[in-house]
């Protein structure tokens, strides 16, 4: 069962967040806003903000035990996909981004497999939290999903799984490790490498080449936040190595109310589709911009 309105209003952040380090429950307070200016000017140099340690070391093994718990509830899937999730173009050469086809194989569990006493459904619910994370991104107001499989998901990636060069489909994540791989499962980016003004394909072809003067690389470990904009930053996690799997939790918030994901997204990446998806492909869907994916 998910938490309800009252319950989230009431429910305390504290234990689950170190609010000493993190005051998110005070963002009028010097300290609050002095967090969010500094959250603001990292995503605006590079696209992308972690908050060490944003859970405290008391709550890490609940916060390990809860995804351990849950990842054997994860469909695997496994494709060639391109940066742009889509078929490429033969009339452009092979070494086009749009034709660069790497292979995809991870598992996530869906959000209605994930029960309102856990840390993260807790937080991801929080108003104070979702309050939060819009005034990170510089939006007044951001909603949960209205997707009942991705509102909140965990990302498992078992050994040789990887996520190769993508885009996000939504401007920006949050996203929160909670176990991480013994090797491999690195979270590599080229930030802002496009713009809704265009796909800049000829930098992005770089990349995919092996050019890593524009890549940051990140150092993940359970407990980080990373909040990320991944419409526009080019970014893949390398493939996992050993017999630990790599657990992160994905927060998921829209601009609009109501979102709901693609149908057929929901049927790749769960292999399911909740009533809701059945409706969405009677009536369709709109998206906000051009861009290819």
């Amino acid at each position: 069962m998910h938490a309800t309105a009252d319950t989230q209003e009431t429910t305390s952040l504290h234990g689950l967040i170190d609010l000493g380090r993190y005051p998110i429950d005070e963002l009028e307070s010097p300290t609050g806003r002095e967090l969010i200016e500094s959250c603001r000017r990292q995503l605006n140099d590079d696209g992308c903000v972690v908050l060490k340690n944003f859970v405290p070391e008391a709550a890490l093994a609940r916060l390990e035990r809860e995804t351990e718990r849950l990842s054997p509830q994860a469909h695997y899937n496994q494709t060639e996909t391109n940066p742009y999730n889509n078929a490429g173009d033969p009339e452009l050469p092979p070494s086009h981004p749009l034709n660069r086809f790497d292979d995809r194989t991870n598992g996530f569990v869906a959000g209605d497999r994930i029960d309102g006493d856990t840390i993260i459904r807790q937080v991801y619910e929080h108003p104070g939290f979702q309050r939060f994370i819009g005034a990170v991104v510089g939006m007044e107001e951001i909603h949960r999903y209205a997707d009942p499989l991705a509102d909140l998901v965990v990302n498992v990636l078992r050994e040789g799984c990887q996520h190769p060069w993508h885009y996000d489909t939504n401007e920006f994540i949050v996203t929160m490790m909670t176990r991480q791989s013994h090797r491999g499962g690195r979270f590599e980016y080229a930030p802002g490498i496009r713009s809704p003004e265009g796909e800049n394909f000829e930098a992005v072809e770089k990349v995919i080449d092996g050019d890593r003067s524009r890549l940051k690389s990140l150092d993940l470990q359970p407990g980080d936040l990373q909040v990320f904009f991944g419409r526009y930053s080019l970014h893949r996690v390398t493939p996992v190595e050993g017999d630990k799997e790599r657990h992160t939790v994905i927060f998921a918030y829209a601009k609009e109310p109501g979102f709901i994901g693609r149908p057929e997204r929901a049927e790749r990446i769960f292999g399911r589709m909740a009533p809701i998806h059945e409706r969405v492909l009677e009536n369709g869907t709109n998206r906000t911009d051009s861009l290819a994916d």
